[in-house]
């Protein structure tokens, strides 16, 4: 599948943390430098610096001084990038290479670096790494949100140990200092994503509150209120008691939660004291709101009291009506619901399909009201308290049990969540939900893994109006404007400034009217669901010039907070540019502790990236991060840190190994000859020795392979195939096979052609991970000689270069014929040091280029150059030799008496077989006496079972070997 098209590019990036808005990135490409300045993005000429004196201005460390990489280090490689103006885009009007440009997606002002964060920041980074070293111009543009109610919370805790309380300042003076708190401590986040590796370009960094996003956000309130589209009422919301503000859906965490289920008699108004109804509830105090007791109609028990009416306890003899509905459980509890409108949102719907009035028991701070009568000014819970033990004087207390509830709480401060009918602004979502649904139904629109786009269809279909105000006095003010003397619900003016709204209520009501501004702001989603187009220019851009410009693109996201921000992000792209913000959904799962769990501070099982980069480096854990796999969580653990960290270690090992075998510096000739080595034509690759034609061959089918991985956005897979190849073909077998033409062939010219590939294919490997790893990659990179450019904007490697698969066939041959080899030598405990002979039989062919590479095979078999035979039949003494078939057509025979001293193994082994069969009869006798198999436990008995058939396994080679052996004995007698 192309996720770009040929003409613009635009990438989403979303990590899967539902806990901070911050995951968003769009990346977008023009096929016309001109487009850009429509987007208001000013580029400017980079300061590319030339860096072949880098390693010498104490910036870099050559691996072959330090033993190993030095992760202190990687801050003075990251402010050396910054001050060469590598992060800036290098734009060539005119060039054939569209721009590449990203908005990152703004982590709150308050925030400091969790996992959530270093997920989103390596996949930017790598997408924006790959892309500069293509030669698109790339752009990566950084930006903080304004977090209304974390920030308005972190000062208000600030002021109070001042002794100073919000409204003793004012609403002015109040904002005065919030501003002073983000210019003193904002800064933090933006400083622990760059310690990440971010190559964003910091001269252009974004903030929500910042003028031109903050036009974006007005305008957006004015177009929507112009077509109809927002609106103001009273409905029910999530209302924060100690945050005196109502919040989002994904600002509410629900727990669950040990509590009480509360029985109370509910008399039946003109019946006899037998006729009652027991209702059940986790919060007794909202009885004060209730307008209608509910019983399911199907529901025997209580068909002969529909109809009638039932006192509210407490109330003084409330009467309300006992009605029938389907919406009743009449399994749960007691099989009757007491509808309480005002404090349930369930009820609250049921409220307004029936006609119910709503009562609102509440206050705004949390304490009940006039409603309850005599708990009015009382605390919620101090009220069901009281409640509760006069319900009992009065003998309307039936019980109360333990029961565990499912609890609202507020992401931010904790309290919990009181459902609560309040005033505020509304958008309607439905019209803007249908061009949305409608996206993915053209296949305008594709979500990654398939199976999310049926939630996604179902949360659409299903969507509820949206409350964008909140109480709070920091955020974008909501351009709403009211007229002294006037009924605030029917006389306002929405407008696009004090001074627009004067004027049209000036025309409307005389130049002497006077207005005042809604107190309230807008929910910080509001402004974040206009990020992917406020951040490239709208409104000044208009929707036609978005139809033609706007790129293709993907959003890659946790599902955990697809719905909450990406599908508002895609109903407001389209409602305000007339196309879809990103083409393609690509979901990713949560970072979850090794034992899959969550992270979350009551586990205790939060990691902490600043402290892993401490101890792994930050390649490591950005390697481990990259390694997750679409649509599933990642259990980060130390063990795959530890293995990450052994793998940066093994790359600092493979580069000093380069830089010790390459020609000294004053060999003029040697270099000459090293340099005139060329691989990306096939005469080129035709002249190698089998090593290296195996390994350019490899190296080229992984260029391929990778590249396209990188295009499609298959991380996982690059990350796994450039720790293979690099490890498994690189570094096990090639820098291994490469020992025996640089200490052991006399033709110099051999020698050279393997510093040639070492260096060309170590290069092109730093290349390919550089994106993934950035700091060891181009610490390692400076190293190596003639470096002409930084790597982080040295081109990417070619694709398409020549490859031959017989030589890869033949290499593999000559592999398996040395694994085979090994295995017997480990399996005959032969010292490491001992040089054995050996007679590798096979067909004239085979023979022919196996025993071109007889020096390769010697060095890395361990056999002796001098005693290794080719042939095409058997030697003479084969039945005194281990017979291993390395592949079809290739044998090898190896005289066991160079391995062993056959007496003494024949000795040891008869022992070794004694002691086996010893402890073997035991597991036997174990697993047949009756009493242990019935008796003991299952887990137990299988445990003994295996071990009893891994015992027998080891007996039978044990025994095939022995005799074996002496068989050899008896022969050579």
């Amino acid at each position: 599948m192309a996720l770009f098209s040929n003409t613009t590019t635009n990438l989403l990036l979303l990590s899967p943390s539902s806990l901070y808005k911050l995951n968003l990135v769009i990346f977008s490409t023009h096929r016309r430098t001109a487009a850009l300045s429509r987007f208001h993005f000013r580029i400017s000429k980079p300061r590319f610096v030339a860096t072949v004196a880098a390693s010498e201005n104490g910036v870099f460390t050559s691996p072959e001084i330090a033993k190993s990489f030095d992760f202190t280090s990687e801050e003075r490689i990251y402010n050396w990038w910054d001050s060469q103006g590598y992060f800036k885009p290098k734009i060539d009007v005119g060039g054939s290479e569209p721009p590449f440009v990203v908005s990152m997606p703004p982590p709150n002002v308050t925030g400091s670096l969790h996992m959530g964060h270093a997920m989103f920041v390596t996949l930017e980074d790598i997408m924006i790494r790959y892309n500069r070293m293509k030669g698109r111009p790339t752009l990566w543009l950084p930006g903080t949100d304004h977090a209304g109610i974390a920030t308005q919370l972190v000062v208000e805790k600030m002021l109070a140990s001042e002794g100073i309380k919000r409204v003793d300042l004012g609403r002015e003076e109040f904002a005065k200092r919030v501003w002073e708190w983000k210019e003193k401590y904002g800064g933090t986040i933006t400083n622990q994503i760059r310690r990440l590796g971010a190559s964003c370009d910091w001269t252009r960094e974004r903030f929500t509150l910042d003028e031109q996003l903050s036009q974006a956000v007005i305008e957006a309130f004015n177009k929507l209120h112009e077509k109809g589209l927002i609106y103001q009422g009273s409905y029910m919301v999530n209302w924060s008691p100690n945050l005196q503000t109502a919040v989002s859906d994904l600002e509410v965490e629900y727990s669950e939660e040990p509590g009480f289920l509360y029985h109370i008699k509910y008399r039946v108004a003109g019946g006899s004291k037998s006729d009652f109804l027991t209702i059940a509830t986790t919060r007794p105090e909202t009885l004060f709101g209730d307008t209608a007791v509910a019983v399911n109609p199907k529901d025997e028990r209580y068909a002969k009291y529909i109809g009638k009416s039932a006192i509210v306890p407490m109330t003084f003899g409330r009467h309300v009506p006992i009605i029938a509905d389907k919406y009743v459980d009449k399994d749960f509890g007691t099989g009757v619901l007491k509808i309480s409108p005002g404090h349930d949102h369930n009820d609250y719907l049921l409220a307004r399909k029936l006609g119910l009035p709503i009562l609102n028991v509440m206050n705004k701070d949390g304490t009940l009201n006039e409603v309850a009568g005599l708990y009015g000014g009382l605390d919620r819970f101090e009220a069901r308290k009281k409640l509760w033990s006069e319900l009992e004087e009065t003998g309307l207390a039936v019980k109360k049990e333990s029961h565990t509830s499912r609890v609202p709480r507020s992401q931010r401060g904790g309290e919990i969540i009181e459902p609560l009918v309040s005033k505020q602004w509304f958008v309607t979502m439905e019209p803007l939900a249908e061009k949305a649904l409608e996206a993915v139904s053209k296949g305008e629109l594709t979500i990654m893994p398939e199976r999310f786009e049926k939630i996604y269809n179902h949360w659409l279909s299903n969507i509820k109006d949206w409350c964008i105000s909140r109480q709070l006095w920091w955020g974008h003010r909501i351009p709403v404007w009211y007229i002294v003397g006037k009924d605030c619900e029917e006389d306002y003016i929405v407008a696009r400034s004090n001074d627009d709204a004067l004027k049209k209520a000036q025309q409307k009501y005389g130049k002497d009217v006077e207005i005042y501004q809604d107190p309230d702001v807008l929910d910080t989603w509001f402004s974040s669901s206009l990020w992917p187009f406020s951040t490239l220019g709208w409104p000044d851009v208009s929707a036609e010039d978005f139809k033609r410009f706007y790129p293709t693109s993907v959003l890659e996201t946790g599902h955990d907070i697809l719905f909450f921000w990406v599908a508002r992000m895609v109903m407001m792209g389209i409602e305000f540019t007339g196309t879809v913000p990103f083409t393609h959904v690509y979901l990713h799962g949560l970072i979850r502790d090794s034992q899959g769990r969550k992270m979350s501070k009551s586990l205790g099982n939060v990691i902490d990236p600043l402290d892993t980069i401490k101890e792994f480096g930050t390649d490591a854990l950005r390697f481990t991060l990259a390694l997750g796999t679409v649509g599933q969580d990642l259990n980060l653990s130390t063990e795959r840190l530890t293995s990450n960290k052994a793998f940066t270690n093994k790359l600092w090992n493979a580069g000093k190994f380069v830089l010790q075998n390459l020609p000294n510096p004053s060999d003029t000739s040697a270099w000459e000859s090293l340099l005139a080595h060329k691989f990306d034509k096939e005469e080129h690759l035709i002249g190698l020795p089998l090593p290296e034609y195996w390994v350019v061959s490899k190296l080229h089918i992984l260029v391929d392979a990778v590249t396209n991985s990188y295009d499609k956005f298959f991380y996982n897979d690059i990350a796994r195939e450039l720790y293979d190849f690099f490890w498994g073909d690189f570094a096990d077998w090639y820098i291994e096979a490469s020992k025996a033409h640089l200490y052991q062939s006399e033709d110099k010219q051999i020698a050279s052609i393997s510093q040639a590939v070492l260096v060309y294919v170590y290069e092109n490997i730093l290349k390919m991970l550089h994106p993934f790893m950035p700091f060891v990659t181009e610490e390692l990179w400076q190293a190596l000689p003639n470096r002409k450019e930084a790597l982080i904007v040295s081109p990417w490697p070619l694709t398409s270069l020549p490859r031959n698969l017989t030589a890869i066939k033949r290499f593999e041959n000559l592999q398996a014929l040395t694994r085979a080899i090994r295995n017997v030598r480990a399996e005959y405990s032969v010292e490491p040091a001992k040089r054995i002979s050996a007679s590798i039989v096979a067909n004239s062919e085979v023979v022919q280029y196996i025993s071109r590479e007889k020096d390769v095979l010697a060095l890395l078999s361990r056999l002796d150059m001098q005693s290794i035979h080719f042939t095409d039949l058997p030697p003479v003494d084969a039945n005194q030799c281990v017979h291993l078939v390395a592949g079809e057509g290739l044998e090898a025979y190896l005289p066991l008496a160079d391995m062993v001293d056959i007496s003494a193994e024949v000795q040891r082994l008869t022992k070794r077989l004694s002691k086996m069969q010893t402890e073997y009869n035991a597991l036997v006798a174990r697993l047949s006496s009756p009493k242990f198999v019935e008796k003991a436990p299952e887990d137990v008995v299988r445990g003994v079972r295996e071990k009893a058939a891994e015992a027998e396994e080891k007996l039978n080679l044990t025994k095939t070997r022995l005799s074996f052996l002496q068989s050899t004995i008896l022969v050579s007698e």
